[in-house]
């Protein structure tokens, strides 16, 4: 049986001026699965990646249409309220931008900026989503320092654990190993597998073999155009599309 989707995209297409950087997209994004978005440099996987929760608002010279539904709800219509689909959103950039604060800041900020005051509360936040991110063990103790003194690995899951503490649905992650070390990458894939039994996560990568190890879905894009999208064991096995073949292949880069 299909899984549930939580983000239906509809004939979506983006104009970045006359370049014409997603063509007609049409696919169903399932709930509490791992998505992968794989293809070519340029091919416009961040582009749509971005296009789920409204990032593309501030580029220059843009033009987008069709829909894409978030809990049915199509977040490009004009009486939408970005800030509302933004909050259901977690974003994993590729390289970490802690805030420029403390570690326990960083993950209060959140919260504190809806209304949570309670002290004991927020100490409970802070250990939870540390704890959910896997860093809870390495930082207990020095709560009180930058953020900026933590390693890139440890900033990247210092930011997974902020963008869960305002109580996403689905977490985005544009090429959220790229910039870090094996063993840092090692721990990002591990929580990304136990995340999914809460969210629906979106990843944007270049390593097929992550794709391998981590997705549920496969979406792989040519050329701004959906070329097949479908389990991961059924396109990395036996794709049905040539090009798709091709790409896993290497063939075409």
């Amino acid at each position: 049986m299909e899984p549930s989707a939580h983000i239906s995209v509809q004939n979506l297409n983006v104009f970045y001026g006359k370049d014409h950087a997603l063509k007609d997209i049409t696919v169903n994004i399932p709930n509490k699965k791992i998505t992968a978005i794989i293809g070519s440099s340029g091919c416009g996987k961040s582009t749509l990646l971005k296009s789920f929760n409204r990032l593309l608002d501030s580029v220059d010279n843009i033009k987008i249409t069709g829909k894409v539904l978030l809990d049915g709800e199509d977040i490009y219509d004009p009486k939408a309220e970005v800030t509302h689909i933004r909050r259901k959103m977690g974003l994993l950039s590729q390289k970490p931008y802690p805030l420029p604060m403390s570690i326990y800041d960083n993950i209060a900020y959140g919260p504190r900026i809806h209304e949570e005051r309670n002290k004991k509360k927020l100490d409970r936040i802070v250990e939870h989503f540390l704890r959910t991110a896997s860093l809870w063990e390495e930082v207990k103790d020095k709560l009180h320092s930058p953020a900026s003194k933590l390693s890139v690995g440890q900033q990247q899951r210092l930011c997974l654990a902020r963008g869960l503490a305002v109580g996403p649905e689905i977490i985005l992650g544009d090429e959220p190993t790229s910039a870090l070390d094996p063993k840092s990458s090692q721990n990002i894939e591990k929580s990304f597998l136990e995340l999914k039994k809460q969210y629906t996560i979106v990843i944007v990568t270049h390593i097929l073999r992550q794709a391998k190890r981590l997705a549920d879905y496969v979406l792989f894009l040519y050329g701004g155009r959906l070329i097949e999208y479908g389990p991961a064991q059924e396109i990395f096995e036996n794709p049905k599309e040539e090009m798709t073949k091709e790409y896993i292949q290497g063939v075409i880069s």
